[in-house]
């Protein structure tokens, strides 16, 4: 089954880097969402929204990966 194409792939890349975390997590709902309402009905758009919320969540990823300073990461006390 197919999804998004490369140049999908990489527009949203680009989009994601401009908009605000509120803007992230509203994206990544509404893709939420809309992959799940095509379950059962068209699984080509299922997987289309699931690899756009995917690129999205990738972003939100890593800005939160960024705040978070490496000795937080591998703390065993």
């Amino acid at each position: 089954m197919s999804g998004a194409t490369a140049e999908e792939f990489t527009k949203w890349e680009a989009h994601a880097k401009t908009v605000d975390d509120a803007a992230l997590h509203y994206i990544i709902q509404d893709c939420r969402d809309a992959r799940d309402a095509m379950k059962g009905w068209n699984p080509e758009r299922e997987n289309y929204y699931a690899d756009q919320g995917m690129t999205y969540s990738d972003e939100l990823r890593k800005r939160i990966a960024k705040q978070i300073r490496p000795k937080q990461l591998f703390t065993f006390s």
